[in-house]
């Protein structure tokens, strides 16, 4: 059974990001490759910005809250991040969580559910790709782009349109793919350690 972690990555008062990592969240609930799913929210994480004296290959953490980073992430086989776009780009808080890590994110596929106005959050994903592929994770080609997603919210809820139901179990099936294409890559990983 593969593990699926959902990172919500803005942490911004009066964010829509939880509202669209919940229905992520729901509907991998519901594929049959991922029984093992945790929506993970960067804001209740509540990573400083970066704060460890030694690069994070070494693996040697001197802060609490970077271990237990370590500890979640390591856990997952895959990642799905719930990000929106920042004037053209991912936000930081996003970044300084990947950063924080370096060999827990190796071998692990992510898939990527953008949101935003009228790019649905597209130039931030084609962003991070250069970022995950730097740490050897692969982003799955299939994606959830959400455009005007304001229009799609009311009282909380998200009422997903067909295209992003359509998209997301794509995604959730490819990541699904390549979640078990690298699993030989990550245990061999494990075992060297």
């Amino acid at each position: 059974m593969a593990k699926l972690k959902i990172i919500v990555a803005s942490t911004r008062p009066g964010r829509i990001g939880p509202v669209i990592g919940r229905w992520t969240e729901a509907v991998a609930r519901e594929h049959e490759g991922f029984r093992d799913v945790e929506l993970v929210d960067l804001a209740e994480v509540g990573l400083p910005f970066m704060n460890e004296p030694l690069h994070p290959r070494l693996g040697r953490y001197a802060h609490q809250h970077t271990r237990d980073w370590s500890a979640r992430v390591s856990a997952a086989d895959a990642f799905v991040f719930v990000m929106p776009e920042y004037n053209y780009g991912y936000n930081a808080e996003l970044k300084n969580a990947i950063d924080y890590l370096h060999d827990e994110w190796k071998y692990k596929p992510v898939g990527l559910v953008s949101y935003g106005g009228v790019s649905a959050g597209t130039r931030a994903a084609q962003m991070i790709k250069q970022v995950v592929t730097t740490l050897k994770m692969t982003p799955v080609f299939e994606a959830v782009s959400i455009p005007f997603v304001h229009d799609l919210v009311d009282d909380g809820v998200l009422t997903p349109n067909q295209v992003m139901t359509t998209s997301a179990k794509a995604m959730l099936d490819e990541l699904f793919r390549v979640t078990a294409a690298l699993r030989p890559l990550r245990t061999a990983g494990i075992e060297r350690a």
